[in-house]
């Protein structure tokens, strides 16, 4: 009798051992990253959040990168502005270094640390110069752009500053990417606006010893 019981008890030892094991290989590295909204463990997320969570990294998407924890707020939203984002990236047929400057400027413009960062090498990739960047950081207009940069910096800034675009502008990014791609390029700017705000609310912290470039809004 005692042995039969003895058996049982190291069997069911055994079957939580083994138990814990399976959990711990199911549950995927996750370490996300955020300030005001606090990193979330892959334990404590709803059904829904953990859905989301698994899509994303099935995907190739880093927990502890970029917007993961912050959308892990709101999954339903996440999925729904994942496919207009992707697209206006990296689909819509303006030329990348145009979208970049969009990008940096609307971070620049908002005091975007963290999007900031996360775009500066791409900008670089994407065909700006150094210079080119160095001068959006401090505010001031690049030299010796040409004419794409200029027509885009000149379009992108006038309204991100004065909330409107004259005549001459509005026709000069026209005749450069049509008006497909101005309403595209606007709304690039709309996303990476929305985005940038959530990061900004966050107070989401950037890799130690990124460049403090752009702390504060123009």
């Amino acid at each position: 009798m005692a042995a039969s019981v003895a058996k049982l008890l190291i069997a069911g030892v055994i079957g939580a051992v083994a138990g814990a094991a399976v959990v711990a290989a199911a549950t995927p590295e996750f370490n996300t990253r955020g300030n005001r909204f606090r990193p979330l463990s892959y334990a404590e997320l709803n059904p829904e959040q953990r859905a989301y969570a698994d899509r994303e990294i099935a995907a190739g998407r880093k927990p502890e990168t970029g917007p993961f924890n912050i959308y892990l707020r709101s999954p339903e939203m996440a999925e729904l502005s994942r496919p207009l984002s992707d697209y206006l990236r990296f689909k819509a047929p303006a030329p990348r270094k145009l979208k970049e400057i969009a990008i940096m400027l609307t971070a620049r413009y908002w005091g975007g640390q963290y999007v900031w960062y996360s775009h500066r090498q791409q900008a670089l990739d994407a065909g700006l110069s150094p210079a080119f960047i160095s001068a959006l950081a401090a505010g001031e207009r690049p030299a010796n752009m040409s004419p794409d940069e200029a027509t885009t910096y000149d379009f992108v800034t006038q309204l991100l500053t004065t909330r409107q675009v004259s005549d001459s502008n509005f026709k000069a990014m026209a005749a450069l990417v049509g008006e497909r791609g101005v309403v595209e390029l606007v709304a690039l700017m709309g996303q990476y606006t929305g985005l940038t705000m959530l990061f900004v609310v966050d107070r989401y912290p950037v890799p130690t010893g990124a460049p403090d470039e752009v702390n504060r809004p123009m």
